[in-house]
C-alpha cells in the first residue's frame, strides 16, 4: 500500500499559494493511499457540511462521496433555503453549524478570498476546505489535477504543460500555474490573448494554441465562462469560431506527441474547448480527474480531521 510521506494537518486548506512542493505530494500520497483502499478511523463521529452558494456538480458530489467514505455523518444544507438568504453573513452561518455539532465544512462563494472572514474570526474553530473562491483559487481541483499528471508521469520534473482556454476569469489556472512551477513543470497558456493577464508571464509563456498541441506532455482545457464575460463579450461569442482558433480540434489533437494527454477540469461545453469526439477518447483523463477528485478530498478532510484529533493513529 502506498503511504503518505508526512500525516497531514491543517486547520484549514484554502489556497494553493500555502502548500509547499512537498505539502503537495503529501496530499499527492495521501490520496493513492485512499485509492488503494486505506481507511481512517475516527476518535468519535464526525460531522461535515458542504456550503455551495454558486452551482456546483463536480465539486459537491465529489466532497459528499469523500465525506461518506471516510465515515462522516453528512449534514443536509441548502443554500438557497438558508437564513443567508435572510441576510444572515456567512460567518454567522458557519458558526451556527459549528455551534450544532459540525466539525468541517466545504465552502464555495463567488467571492475571491470568502474565507478571509471566516479565518480572522476567532469564534470559528471548525475546519473549512475551500471548494472554490470566485475567480481567486480551487485548491482541490488542482490537486487532482497535480495526481493525475503524477499518476500519468511520475515525475513533474521537466514537463510541458499548455493551460488554454478563459484564462483571466479560471480559478483553475490560478490554483494549477502556482503548484505546477512549485513541482518543476513548464508552463505555457493558450487561448484569446485578452484573457492573458500580464500577472500570468511569471508564471509561463502565452503562445497559440497550433504552436502548442505538438510540443506539449499536457493540454489542459479550461471552459469559457459566460457567467462570468459581460455581455458585449457574450453577444459575440460564436461556439464554432472559438472551437476552430482556440479549441482542440481532431486535427490538432493528430499532432499532439504519442504520450501526450488531455485534461480539463470540466464542466466541458463539447465542440467549444475541445471537440466532442475527443472528450472520451484514449490520451483524455477527463473522467480520470473526477475520479481521483473523491480520493483527493478524501485527503483533504483527513487533514482537517486530524488538526482537530479526530483520526485515531497508527
Amino acid at each position: 500500500m502506498i503511504k503518505t510521506t508526512k500525516p497531514l494537518s491543517y486547520a484549514n486548506v484554502l489556497s494553493m499559494q500555502n502548500l509547499s512542493a512537498n505539502e503537495v505530494m503529501s496530499f499527492i500520497h495521501e490520496a493513492q493511499a485512499f485509492k488503494a483502499g486505506y481507511q481512517i478511523q475516527l476518535t468519535r463521529p464526525a460531522y461535515a457540511a458542504n456550503l455551495f452558494f454558486e452551482n456546483s456538480t463536480r465539486t459537491h458530489t465529489s466532497f459528499e462521496m469523500a465525506e461518506r467514505k471516510l465515515g462522516l455523518q453528512v449534514m443536509d444544507f441548502n443554500t438557497a433555503t438558508s437564513s443567508v438568504k435572510k441576510g444572515e453573513t456567512m460567518g454567522d452561518t458557519v458558526k451556527t453549524l459549528q455551534a450544532i455539532g459540525v466539525d468541517v465544512m466545504a465552502i464555495r462563494d463567488s467571492h475571491n478570498e470568502y474565507y478571509r472572514e471566516l479565518t480572522n474570526d476567532r469564534n470559528i474553530h471548525v475546519g473549512i476546505a475551500n471548494a472554490g473562491d470566485g475567480s481567486g483559487e480551487h485548491p482541490s481541483q488542482s490537486l487532482l489535477d497535480m495526481m493525475t499528471i503524477y499518476e500519468e508521469f511520475g515525475t513533474f520534473e521537466g514537463l510541458k504543460v499548455a493551460i488554454v482556454g478563459d484564462l483571466s476569469h479560471s480559478r483553475v489556472a490560478r490554483s494549477d500555474m502556482e503548484v505546477l512551477n512549485k513541482l518543476g513543470a513548464q508552463v505555457f497558456f493558450g487561448g484569446p490573448q485578452k484573457w492573458f493577464d500580464e500577472r500570468f508571464e511569471a508564471y509561463g509563456t502565452w503562445l497559440p494554441v497550433d504552436k502548442l498541441v505538438d510540443q506539449m506532455d499536457v493540454m489542459m482545457f479550461l471552459r469559457v465562462q459566460h457567467e462570468r464575460l459581460d455581455s458585449q463579450e457574450n453577444e459575440t461569442f460564436t461556439a464554432k469560431t472559438y472551437n476552430a482558433v482556440y479549441g482542440l480540434t481532431p486535427e490538432r489533437e493528430a499532432r499532439m506527441q504519442d504520450h501526450a494527454i488531455i485534461m480539463h477540469p470540466a464542466p466541458v461545453n463539447r465542440d467549444v474547448e475541445i471537440a466532442s469526439d475527443l472528450v472520451e477518447c484514449d490520451r483524455s483523463r477527463i473522467f480520470q480527474q473526477m475520479a481521483n477528485g473523491v480520493f483527493v478530498r478524501m485527503a483533504i478532510m483527513t487533514s482537517l480531521l486530524r488538526y482537530q484529533g479526530l483520526v485515531e493513529e497508527d
